[in-house]
């Protein structure tokens, strides 16, 4: 019982006439959780099922959409549950664990795309070297490092988190992201040091690899001949797209924490839905309908579903 009445209790005080439109709400976010889910997973079995999608690129793009699921997984069911409640509350404990999982995943998205230019990078420059260098050892490695990495270091500032002190109670937002860490009473200098330094190591550094791996992907295919361009375009510009997508989206993130109370809540919670609803979508479309052998198997999957009907 006492640990009962020692459970602290954070309000979302980011929702906007959450009591009036509920349902619209609800109806909005679960068919947008559900197209997720869907969508993701269709692309993710396809790659599973064909053996011909068995390629270093496949399955960095399948281990992409996974992680956009789970990615939806540890926002959508928490907002469903406060959109049909009378109070939108969430215990600290699993504040911060939200809040784990919601930037433990993301910084991950980074170190994939990062992992699928580098290998973007072997086919086109080095094609001869390509078998060697991304073996089955390789990707598994790539693959573990990508979501070990970014939790093991997002993990230090949350279990520092978990004891201490609070004197603000609301977060401005729907769900725990960094303005979590506005509740503390004081705001500690050697834990916004060390954010920073995650933000570079885990965004900022994977984001510069990309850019100088793309660079000398374009600087080559430019040189050389039209097939070599043909399949540098194909296979590039979805990563850059999506890449482009989660950048823009990280930075509203990164902005949001700093001019949180001069920004109006309205425009706040548009940005939100933003942020949750278009990535994870945008993902499955992209590499869908943009990569050849993806959106052929995709077809025939729709094709046959149709016959038998």
């Amino acid at each position: 019982m006492d640990d009962e009445l020692n459970v602290t209790y954070i309000t979302l005080d980011g929702y906007v006439d959450v009591h009036k439109y509920r349902y619209l709400y609800f109806v909005i976010m679960f068919t947008a959780y559900i197209l997720i889910l869907c969508s993701n997973s269709t692309v993710v079995y396809l790659i599973v099922v064909h053996p011909n999608l068995h390629e270093p690129m496949y399955i960095f793009i399948a281990a992409l959409l996974l992680n956009s699921v789970l990615f939806s997984t540890t926002i959508y069911p928490k907002l469903l549950i406060d959109f049909l409640s009378d109070k939108q509350i969430i215990t600290y404990s699993a504040c911060l664990l939200q809040s784990f999982f919601y930037y433990s995943l993301g910084c991950s998205e980074f170190l994939l795309l990062a992992a699928m230019s580098y290998d973007r990078y072997v086919s086109i420059c080095k094609p001869l070297q390509y078998p060697t260098i991304m073996n089955k050892t390789t990707i598994s490695m790539v693959l573990v490092l990508a979501w070990l990495v970014p939790a093991c270091q997002i993990a230090v500032p949350v279990a520092l988190s978990a004891n201490t002190k609070l004197c603000n109670f609301t977060v401005q937002g729907i769900f725990c992201s960094n303005s979590a860490y506005k509740l503390h009473c004081v705001i500690s200098i050697p834990l916004s040091i060390y954010g920073v330094i995650i933000l570079f190591n885990v965004a900022l550094l994977p984001l510069l690899f990309i850019l100088f791996t793309y660079t000398r992907i374009f600087i080559i295919s430019y040189r050389s001949g039209r097939d070599v361009r043909k399949k540098a375009a194909e296979t590039c510009l979805p990563h850059l797209l999506v890449l482009i997508s989660l950048s823009c989206l990280s930075l509203y993130d990164v902005i949001i924490l700093r001019v949180e109370s001069d920004f109006p809540k309205l425009a706040r919670l548009i940005m939100t839905f933003q942020v949750i609803l278009y990535h994870p979508l945008f993902n499955p479309i992209i590499y869908g309908l943009k990569m050849k052998e993806i959106s052929k198997h995709l077809k025939r999957l729709f094709c046959k579903d149709k016959l038998k009907n």
